[in-house]
């Protein structure tokens, strides 16, 4: 069976570095609560896997077809729970990308399957909590997976 595995070693107060495939994962806390903040804490790493997960998935499909962005970015939402242990209880995905007009249907398909099909990530965190996404495509709203995340689009967006 295929595996991933990782190596964390504390570093001294609250710093921990991962190694990852050869690629050193810095995690440590704010000064308040005893580290140096020399890299972010553990839990968004979640938003960040679910980032980086469907991203390549959208460009590979893309890519595939012959498909070239000129612009991708994605900002992750996690909601926190109000008391311990705070953890993740919806997810919020902005997709924005720019590139030829026609292509519209042929992003939204893609991320459509990364979001429903392929991306690991993201199927896992769906067993757990909500993971709602839109798209914003040339500058426009094209795809709202959940209506009542719109107004969300100039909160966190900017």
């Amino acid at each position: 069976m295929a595996h991933h595995e990782i190596e964390t070693t504390w570093k001294g107060k609250m710093q921990f570095n991962a190694d990852v495939n050869g690629h050193t994962i810095v995690m440590d806390a704010p000064a308040r609560v005893g580290g140096e903040d020399k890299g972010p804490i553990p839990k968004p790493f979640i938003l960040t896997a679910l980032s980086g997960c469907t991203g390549m998935d959208v460009v590979a499909l893309l890519r595939k077809s012959g498909i070239f962005l000129s612009d991708f970015q994605m900002k992750v939402r996690g909601e926190l729970s109000k008391q311990q242990p705070l953890e993740y209880v919806a997810i919020h995905m902005i997709y924005s990308l720019s590139g030829d007009p026609g292509h519209q249907q042929d992003v939204l398909n893609a991320i459509t399957d990364s979001q429903e099909k392929i991306c690991g990530v993201s199927h896992m965190l769906k067993k757990a909590m909500p993971v709602t996404w839109e798209i914003i495509y040339n500058q426009e709203i094209i795809f709202p997976n959940h209506s009542a995340e719109r107004k969300s689009v100039a909160g966190i967006w900017h």
